[in-house]
């Protein structure tokens, strides 16, 4: 099983990784095969409405998403990670899943099929307030991502009232509930 973290925070080793690293390490207690693509530190240009995907289903930009596009296809397991920047997504993550929009067009326009319906998505986020409705935006953008890409959102961490460097560490539950998230995506 191939499990694909997506950390789209700018801080390394922070809240957002600390967690999505802990999730990676649950699916690998299940002997899955993980990978880590920190957005940050890829160029990736965000989708300019050329449409050239509605042609043959690849996007006419040639940047890193072009290493992306297969990763997201070959996940058995796709876990995005992110902190709420205004209630949203980080920019970094939003232009990988705008630019997504090739792999939507396959499906939805080409009718192609997209790879092994059963695989699955998660989502973990990290918010500094405690508004109710500090997902609810973030949520909504992931699963219609997870439906475009052909993976069923199936769980989730959110964690809100975290914002300092490595504050998670002193929650008392966060660490230990994204190992088990892990653990539970890649359970046969």
């Amino acid at each position: 099983m191939k499990v694909l973290g997506i950390m789209g925070s700018p801080r390394i080793k922070s809240n957002t990784d600390l967690l999505l690293d802990e999730a990676l390490k649950g699916a690998q207690s299940q002997e899955a095969e993980s990978e880590k693509i920190i957005v940050d530190k890829l160029k990736i240009a965000p989708c300019r409405e050329y449409y050239g995907c509605l042609r043959d289903g690849n996007c006419v930009i040639r940047d890193d998403m072009d290493d992306i596009y297969p990763k997201l296809l070959d996940a058995d397991v796709i876990i995005i990670a992110s902190p709420i920047f205004f209630y949203g997504l980080t920019t970094q993550l939003k232009a990988l899943i705008d630019r997504s929009q090739a792999l939507w067009a396959r499906r939805y326009i080409l009718k192609q099929n997209l790879p092994n319906s059963e695989r699955k998505g998660a989502f973990i986020a990290v918010g500094a307030t405690r508004g109710n409705k500090l997902f609810d935006g973030s949520l909504l953008t992931v699963k219609y991502f997870f439906q475009a890409v052909g993976v069923k959102y199936v769980d989730e961490l959110l964690i809100r009232g975290v914002d300092k460097r490595r504050e998670i560490k002193e929650h008392p539950t966060a660490l230990p509930d994204a190992f088990g998230l892990g653990r539970r995506l890649t359970q046969k």
